[in-house]
């Protein structure tokens, strides 16, 4: 194990934990986290100075965990490990074993604590059952729910100490513990599988949903045909929970290459862009859990775990959690009106806005509401929580590893040199971001000396690249590694047919040969390149299972379209 500070967060290693869930205390002093033959405690206050393990004895992972959420009862969690769930007690610096639930008869795939009731514990299961356990009589579950097919995930309403829900597949069914013969309310949530559910904080009928349609879901179960809004996010998300404060939501989608980074944060009220990335872990996100405020703290702390082997915790300072706040405006109803004319991608505000409105006399405000967009412009140049630092963000993720380029980055002057040599070519380019960047609003691009091409094979260029940083920015992705991919691509076309045209004297000139296209790829806030190379998966097939059934597999429904001979070869599903 080692461990480092940052400026904004922990980082604690363990290289040899292969640890494959994780859960917070509802105390915030520990983390437990979950491998095949430990558990490792981690106290959180002192992440740095060492951690205490429990042995366990077993071939099979732990599929879930999770703390008890009562403070009487803080010293309990539970672990899920194939058909059972073992109860674990962790008290003055040692912990054991205690009972085992038993009665699944397939895989348990999740678990969770009533938040009203200390005593109880409600898991699911591939066997199509939802048990609610007392945990004071272990032997078998006191209540049990019965669906058609296997739930996979299972949470308890956070208002409601009877209501819960569970999803099957795409679907969600929302159950009253008093009535277990049958769900109260059935949701068509999505049409592909469901990775994650939660419970809104405050308001008892609203939850939401995230599957491997690409999209997060929110919903009133009372009015079960049509979602209240959708986040769409291009890539499947893992999972989608509610923020302690105000009205944020923090996803972790599902990335095509482990450098991306996948945990965000957005405030629901304005699902266009997220208010926060969160950069750091170099694979997929596992888990995240919220940390318990300290006494006179107003910041919160996230707990992260990855596929990386590291533990990070986040500080979420108050100025962030401003961002996610649907009154920061204070009622100043002249000001929000204002906001509603500006163009859809600029609707975000920051907190740089907001302590302006407060400061701003009666007169001032109103040349707010006659001019709002370029106050709000100025005012987000020096926002260290907007735009500058998703372009800082931007560079850092960025694959310099592109042949025959240099990139110099300067997220302070919101600029970059990239240099690209090419044969006996060479090109150095400026290239500028607004400070709008990359809502709507694409870079600019200069050629600088030295620069040894043609003005012919100038203008092509900066037409493709603008072009390109165009059709980028106009869904509000960024830009940068797309454009010197298709630079380097363009440029290798140019020399090419240079040296053609040079060997062969009789060769009948031709027009230049054209870029690689700029496909639509499945991209996550920063982008995945498409590998040419990987083979188109199968779409379809058959076979004879043992009991003389036959079983076939086809493209969904949402696929079933015609296919442009130009799009990319699809991505196969590799978890």
């Amino acid at each position: 194990m080692a461990a480092r500070w940052s400026s904004e967060n922990v980082v604690v290693e363990f290289r040899d934990s292969q640890a494959t869930a994780m859960s917070v205390d509802c105390l915030g002093q520990h983390a437990v986290l979950s491998g095949r033959r430990f558990l490792y405690i981690v106290n959180l206050d002192a992440p740095f100075e060492g951690h205490r393990k429990i042995s366990r004895q077993s071939k099979w992972d732990i599929g879930a965990v999770q703390w008890n959420p009562h403070d009487s009862f803080a010293h309990y969690f539970a672990a899920s490990s194939n058909q059972r769930v073992d109860l674990y007690k962790w008290k003055d610096g040692s912990g054991e074993v205690g009972t085992t639930l038993q009665g699944h008869t397939r895989v348990i795939s999740d678990l969770d604590w009533a938040v009203f009731e200390p005593d109880l514990l409600v898991t699911s299961s591939v066997d199509t059952y939802i048990y609610i356990w007392d945990i004071k009589d272990t032997r078998k579950p006191t209540v049990a729910l019965s669906a058609v097919a296997g739930a996979s995930q299972v949470k308890w309403n956070k208002k409601n100490a009877n209501c819960l829900a569970t999803s099957h597949d795409g679907d969600v069914r929302i159950w009253d513990k008093r009535k277990p013969s049958t769900a109260v309310e059935y949701l068509a949530a999505h049409l592909s599988k469901i990775h994650g559910l939660d419970w809104h904080p405050d308001i008892e009928h609203i939850l939401a949903t995230s599957s491997q349609d690409n999209s997060v879901k929110f919903w009133d179960y009372r009015q079960p045909r049509k979602y209240l809004s959708i986040l769409p996010c291009q890539v499947p998300v893992w999972k989608a929970r509610y923020t302690p404060f105000s009205n944020g939501l923090v996803t972790v989608m599902v990335p095509q290459l482990r450098r991306e980074n996948s945990l965000l944060l957005w405030n629901v009220f304005d699902l266009n862009t997220p208010v926060h990335t969160f950069v750091g872990h170099d694979d997929v996100v596992l888990e995240f859990q919220w940390r318990r405020q300290k006494e006179g703290s107003k910041d919160y702390q996230l707990v992260t775990w990855s596929r990386d082997q590291t533990l990070r915790m986040w500080r979420v300072d108050s100025q962030m959690q401003r961002l996610c706040a649907n009154d920061i405006l204070d009622g100043v109803d002249e000001f929000i009106e204002s906001i509603s004319l500006l163009p859809e991608p600029e609707k975000t505000l920051h907190t740089q806005d907001t302590d302006h409105q407060h400061n701003s006399s009666h007169g001032e405000e109103e040349v707010l509401k006659e001019d709002p967009p370029s106050s709000i412009l100025e005012e987000k140049k020096s926002d260290q929580l907007g735009l500058p630092q998703t372009l800082q963000q931007e560079f850092s993720l960025i694959n310099v590893q592109i042949r025959n380029v240099n990139v110099e980055m300067d997220a302070a002057d919101r600029s970059c040199t990239v240099s690209v040599h090419c044969s006996s070519h060479r090109v150095k380019m400026l290239v500028k971001f607004p400070a709008q960047y990359p809502n709507n609003a694409a870079p600019s691009f200069q050629f600088i000396n030295p620069t040894t091409i043609t003005s012919t094979m100038k203008a092509k260029l900066l037409k493709i690249l603008k072009d390109t940083s165009l059709q980028k920015v106009k869904r509000n992705q960024s830009c940068l590694e797309p454009c010197l991919r298709q630079l380097v691509s363009c440029l290798e076309s140019f020399v090419n047919q240079e040296d053609s045209t040079s060997s062969n004297p009789f060769a009948l000139p031709n027009s230049v040969t054209p870029p690689l296209p700029t496909f639509a790829r499945v991209t996550t806030a920063y982008g995945s390149y498409q590998d040419a190379n990987i083979p188109f998966p199968r779409t379809s097939g058959a076979r004879f299972c043992g009991a003389g059934y036959l079983v076939y597999f086809t493209r969904p429904m949402t696929m079933h379209r015609a296919v442009s001979p130009t799009e990319p070869t699809p991505r196969g599903d590799l978890r």
